[in-house]
């Protein structure tokens, strides 16, 4: 029987460090493209199991391990609700995403649920499973449906999903960033200059990864000795503003952190950008200085945090990243549906800016 073949082998092949293969493999990290093309020429000659299927550039497609047989299903369909816009990391993850499946032969078909979809559990008028050989959704949150969609005859991947906490385990593939890690360096750093006193702002049961923002803040927090985040926090459930009769979202936060007023803490960590912002105008409109009064952290570097003032620390998302490796766990499922689910993490960065006193 064929041994099988490691990262190490190929590193010792190549006369390079396992780091770096895995780095070329995994598409995580900074190399230069020309060894990561190395790398993955050398893993398909040695017969690298886990990646023998990549085509790579100038390859004939068409003669490539990952081209479609006569038979199969060829089409992916993407499953989204609300508005994909420019701003959002997505746009450039469906853009690898998009090219990654066709160059294994797939075509991408995009859905937009509507709300009527969702709360009646109802695939989408446009949807066809007989072509579908697999469903990746969006940052779709509604546990009903997503379990629904589990039931399926079909490949499933979510990217992020439902909180856990609440929901338990949830039969698919999970593509998450990593959102516990930066939050832990954030943390650490801002201890190191002298904070000590921590919020979180944004709905922490909205989805997955705003729970596990919320919960590496906590744990930093605790495990550096500091005070309790919850009473500097505005932890309202996104639906709180219709109770309250507001228009929306932003108006809830503006309200909040008016009622704040005085005792804000040093320190405002926030689900993500768009929250991240309401909270930037609202303190400047009640004169609190940024960062001298208030040093202010959010999610996901969109193009805003660089055009407001002052201009936002945040984490960034490694976008083309989580569309290679979406493309890379969705076609696995494919082809191997009797397997175990995988949960797996993108990479993330921190971000300094001025709104945590760095240039």
């Amino acid at each position: 029987m064929t041994e099988r073949v490691t990262l190490q082998d190929i590193a010792d092949a190549l006369g390079i460090s396992r780091n770096t293969v895995s780095k070329a493999i995994n598409n995580t990290g900074v190399i230069a493209d020309s060894t990561r093309a190395l790398v993955l020429k050398k893993a398909q000659e040695m017969g690298y199991k886990q990646f023998a299927y990549m085509t790579l550039p100038g390859e004939d497609k068409s003669q490539s391990p990952s081209s479609l047989r006569s038979g199969e299903k060829s089409e992916i369909s993407l499953f989204f609700h609300g508005v994909l816009g420019s701003s959002h990391f997505s746009s450039t993850m469906l853009d690898r995403f998009q090219h990654e499946l066709s160059g294994q032969g797939y075509s991408l078909s995009m859905h937009r649920l509507m709300e009527e979809d969702i709360i009646q559990c109802r695939l989408p008028n446009s949807f066809d499973l007989d072509r579908v050989a697999g469903i990746v959704c969006l940052e779709l949150f509604n546990p009903a449906y997503v379990r629904m969609l589990t039931q399926l005859p079909t490949a499933l991947l979510m990217v992020d999903g439902p909180p856990l906490i609440q929901e338990g385990k949830i039969e698919t593939d999970l593509l998450l960033m990593n959102n516990r890690r930066p939050i832990y360096e954030f943390v650490r750093v801002m201890n190191s200059r002298g904070k000590r006193q921590f919020g979180f702002v944004g709905d922490f049961l909205h989805c997955q990864s705003f729970y596990e923002r919320f919960a590496a803040l906590r744990e930093m927090t605790s495990l550096l000795s500091l005070p309790d985040v919850n009473p500097f926090s505005i932890l309202d459930r996104e639906e709180s503003y219709q109770k309250e009769g507001l228009k929306n979202y932003s108006a809830l936060i503006r309200k909040r952190v008016r009622e704040m007023t005085p005792s804000f803490p040093e320190v405002f960590l926030c689900a993500n950008d768009f929250v991240a912002i309401y909270v930037l105008q609202e303190l400047q409109n009640l004169n609190i200085r940024i960062p001298e009064d208030v040093c202010l952290c959010g999610f996901d570097d969109m193009p805003e945090t660089k055009i407001v003032r002052p201009h936002l620390t945040t984490v960034h998302i490694h976008s083309q990243i989580m569309g290679t490796t979406a493309c890379r766990l969705l076609t696995d499922r494919i082809r191997n549906p009797e397997f175990d689910n995988v949960t797996a993490y993108a990479d993330t960065d921190l971000r300094y800016r001025a709104s945590t006193g760095d240039i």
